[in-house]
């Protein structure tokens, strides 16, 4: 076996006692294992599978070993809420999967924080350069949760003129009310509690980091986006 930087650092992080991501359900961000498109599943791959174009294309980077490549948290109810909004016929959804900067599951989550979830962010602005090419007619929106507002962060000082993006939607986000480069538009939702995003910042995960699915947070950041594009 070929021991990589990359994978020593994993293992190192593995067996030291530096403190670990707890999710309060347990494990890897818990809901569906599905991998289809559904609105229920946590994988979406509109970009990637050439779905048809659509007016609205949401990009959406999940949790710190969430599962799927949008998670369960808040991924699935904001596409839910979109689609119930402006019509399935109208919203392209596509997650982007990252591990911090490991190659596993066990990696603690202010590496990837600190790095942008590793290549998220990169990730991600060659995803929206996709959807560009493939349908110039899209507006795009970038999204994320938890490590996923970093990957976005990240992706936004990665953006050009050339890659326009209409608004920027976080949740949860280690670096709540900084700007997001390159991005006109943003929207950050941090619950009272959420020690990820709420100062003072222990990055401990409470009850409050893992519901913002279940308190009308993506039905607002639907209405959000709605009147940001113009897309109903």
């Amino acid at each position: 076996m070929h021991i990589t930087p990359t994978l020593l650092l994993c293992l190192t992080n593995t067996a030291t006692a530096a403190p670990q991501f707890t999710w309060p359900w347990g494990g890897g961000g818990g809901g569906s294992s599905g991998s289809g498109s559904g609105s229920n599943t946590n994988t979406a791959n509109d970009i990637t599978n050439k779905t048809p174009c659509k007016a609205l294309t949401v990009i959406f980077a999940r949790g710190t070993n969430e599962r799927g490549n949008i998670g369960s948290v808040i991924g699935p109810p904001l596409r839910r809420a979109l689609q119930a909004r402006m019509g399935a016929e109208k919203v392209n959804y596509q997650g982007v999967a990252v591990c911090g900067q490991c190659c596993c599951r066990s990696c603690h989550p202010l590496e990837g924080n600190a790095n942008g979830g590793g290549n998220g962010g990169s990730l991600m602005v060659s995803l929206a350069q996709q959807a560009l090419q493939q349908c110039p007619s899209t507006t795009i929106i970038l999204s994320g949760y938890s490590q996923g507002g970093s990957v976005v962060h990240k992706a936004g000082t990665l953006l050009t003129a050339s890659t326009p993006i209409a608004a920027a939607v976080l949740f949860g986000d280690p670096a709540n009310r900084s700007p997001v480069s390159n991005v006109r538009n943003l929207k950050q939702y941090c619950n009272s509690g959420d020690r990820v995003c709420e100062a003072p910042k222990s990055f401990a995960i409470t009850a409050a980091h893992a519901a913002y699915g279940r308190n009308g947070n993506a039905e607002d950041a639907a209405a959000y986006i709605s009147g940001v594009t113009g897309v109903v």
